[in-house]
């Protein structure tokens, strides 16, 4: 049984792989059947299906508030 990550809207998250611009911290900006995450260094944002975001984020790092 895989373990179920728990993470909410505006949690910071870190990935499995770094950004190019090297940053390995992520907001989560729209939650739904995909996912948004904005990166912490550079501003870009990727547009993620919930499965392939479960399959690559490594922890929450920081919950929202």
């Amino acid at each position: 049984m895989m373990e179920t990550k728990t993470f909410k809207l505006n949690d910071i998250v870190e990935m499995k792989k770094p950004h190019p611009c090297g940053t390995n911290a992520w907001k989560i900006i729209r939650m739904g059947a995909d996912i948004r995450i904005k990166c912490q260094g550079c501003g870009h944002s990727v547009l993620l299906p919930r499965r392939e975001f479960m399959k690559k984020m490594k922890r929450v790092i920081q919950e929202a508030e």
